[in-house]
């Protein structure tokens, strides 16, 4: 037992892994070294018969117990029947497991049953290009797209008129056929869509000129696309019963329309609040002032305080994005007051600006040399 590998290890999961995990670390495992994807290789061989090995204890609470105490010497002289397939009972999950394995093997989906009753159609997807306004307000738009409609010729059965098809020899009606395939483990039982109906359990002798045995034709039609306010780039919006059509009498499908909302000049979105800047003189941030200032709501005027610095961010409250929810809750607006400097000045402002510096000692006052300040002091 010493040669042989831990068997937390040889599945690649942790020692504390839930029965799901371990069900899906084996069946990677199975699926890739089994012998029938790996014919004549040994060396995948006897990891496949390890990986089982491992499996069939670790999912065996009992055994899990006693490996977890005493390891693989828990089942050294045929204690626990964990020396190879023999000790291990394929009928119940690991019967599930080489079901699933087998079905992707050989091309029938596992376990999973074909059915012939009614199913829903596709989704069909669309997208539509609207305003960063008519994001905030909502809008309506119409949509021009190809749909589907049983064939007015036939009446939806493909059949040419006159005649009608017929039940599937092959599966007898029901669309799915059963495979049985042999295996190491013995016979498995494979339940697979029909190859000669696919699945709708009818063949179609003479089809319809018109739909050509589909059932359907096709036509470019308008939709009428409601966008709710505050919807946000990238969203999509469902159409109900606007796509594919259903088979077997099952419903349409859904139209998924996809959101594109172009971006805006001077706001910036995010969530539900409107980000953007304002420019102010030196002026009104020294002494204050009324400014107006956009928002998507028209213009609004805003007192700014005396003393304002450059760079103060000020909040317009309810000025941002409706709730897609309760379009009566908005977001804020929050917008950065800018300092804006002016770049050519006249001269007689200049002068006003130095004298300006002057009385409050900036950098504009002329220092008087020692000199200068000596020469005042005695002739004063």
């Amino acid at each position: 037992m010493a040669d042989k590998r831990d068997y937390y290890e040889v599945l690649g999961v942790d020692r504390n892994a839930d029965d799901a995990t371990l069900k899906k670390a084996y069946r990677q495992l199975a699926k890739k070294y089994h012998p029938d994807m790996n014919p004549g290789d040994k060396e995948a061989e006897a990891k496949f018969k390890e990986a089982t090995e491992a499996y069939g204890v670790l999912s065996d609470p009992d055994k899990r117990r006693q490996y977890d105490q005493f390891g693989h010497a828990a089942f050294e002289n045929g204690g626990g029947g964990a020396g190879g397939f023999g000790g291990f009972d394929f009928s119940g999950d690991m019967g599930d497991i080489f079901g699933d394995i087998f079905g992707d093997l050989f091309g029938g989906g596992g376990r999973r049953r074909a059915n012939n009753g009614p199913m829903k159609g596709a989704n069909l997807r669309a997208s539509v290009n609207i305003m960063f306004q008519e994001a905030i307000t909502g809008c309506d738009k119409e949509l021009e797209i190809t749909l589907k409609d049983p064939c007015t010729k036939c009446n939806g059965t493909g059949a040419k008129p006159g005649t009608s098809p017929e039940t599937c020899k092959k599966c007898n009606g029901s669309g799915q056929v059963v495979m049985t395939q042999q295996s190491m483990f013995g016979m498995v039982r494979n339940v697979t869509v029909c190859p000669d109906c696919q699945g709708t359990g009818k063949i179609i002798r003479e089809k319809c000129p018109d739909c050509r045995g589909t059932g359907f034709t096709s036509s470019r039609k308008k939709i009428q696309v409601s966008i709710p306010a505050g919807i946000d780039d990238g969203q999509s919006i469902r159409i109900r019963d606007k796509g594919e059509p259903g088979t077997n009498g099952g419903p349409r499908g859904d139209l998924l329309v996809e959101v594109r909302v172009a971006r805006h000049a001077i706001f910036q979105r995010e969530d539900m609040n409107i980000f953007s800047t304002a420019d102010i003189s030196f002026a009104q941030a020294a002494l204050g002032g009324t400014i107006r200032i956009p928002t998507v709501d028209g213009d609004v005027e805003y007192e700014v305080k005396p003393g304002t610095q450059p760079n103060t961010r000020i909040r317009l409250k309810g000025k941002g994005v409706p709730s897609l929810r309760n379009r009566s809750v908005r977001g804020d607006h929050y917008v950065t007051l800018n300092l804006k400097v002016p770049t050519n000045l006249s001269s007689e402002s200049k002068e006003a600006l130095r004298k300006f510096d002057e009385t409050l000692g900036g950098s504009g006052t002329k220092k008087k040399s020692f000199k200068e300040k000596l020469k005042e002091t005695f002739e004063g």
